[in-house]
């Protein structure tokens, strides 16, 4: 670990920034905002698990905003998670140019930057100086406004459905009921209406015809 006057830490790796900083996504109260790539922020699934349940223990009034590339929607699994944090009151966009360094900041006075990962191991810079946190807020606010919002770059864009996903909406196609396709598919029919309903989500319908129409215009099943 490095310290630049006592203000700004470096820390080596998920879990030294867990251990040493991970307390800081837990109090945030006005604002909590981050820019990223993907949703590969946390690679270590304890530690994902960590910060996950201290970013979510959020007090009311609280804005959450994300700005992410085109590649957190690239594939289903990414996607849905996604529209799970915006169906939450999550603030998300979509910014074409590339985010070259992953930040966090938290209630204007406290910011983390993820440097690129050196032999599989990632820095996290902790910085509190007053005047850096606020200029990259400044150049975080400046992309916002710059990027698309979420149902706005996703509209008459197909979503990354998966095999699976796409062999459901045949079969709903098919009019086959849902126990004959559940048993097509191998699955319980509990998981095969809960899939269902994620698809739907997916495809923004409110119906299984909705979806389908929906499929048909994106030329999902072409």
């Amino acid at each position: 670990m490095s310290a630049d006057q006592d203000v700004n830490v470096t820390l080596r790796g998920e879990m030294e920034l867990a251990e040493r900083a991970g307390h800081l996504f837990g109090r945030a109260r006005e604002e909590f905002v981050c820019a990223a790539t993907d949703l590969n922020t946390w690679v270590l699934p304890e530690v994902r698990e960590q910060i996950v349940k201290m970013r979510w223990e959020q007090p009311a009034g609280l804005r959450v905003c994300k700005i992410y590339n085109p590649a957190a929607l690239a594939a289903e699994e990414s996607e849905r998670h996604v529209l799970e944090m915006a169906a939450r009151g999550v603030e998300v966009r979509i910014c074409t140019a590339r985010l070259r360094q992953e930040t966090i900041i938290i209630d204007r006075r406290v910011a983390v930057l993820a440097g690129p990962p050196v032999q599989g191991v990632r820095t996290y810079t902790v910085v509190r100086s007053p005047d850096v946190v606020a200029s990259m807020r400044t150049l975080y606010w400046a992309t916002w406004e710059s990027s698309a919002e979420l149902a706005d770059f996703r509209r008459g864009r197909p979503p990354a459905l998966g095999e699976e996903s796409l062999e459901i909406l045949r079969l709903l196609g098919g009019g086959y009921k849902d126990e004959t396709a559940a048993r097509r598919l191998g699955m319980s029919l509990r998981t095969y209406r809960r899939r269902v309903a994620e698809i739907l989500t997916l495809l923004d319908a409110e119906s299984r015809f909705q979806a389908g129409r929906r499929a048909h215009e994106l030329g999902l099943l072409n």
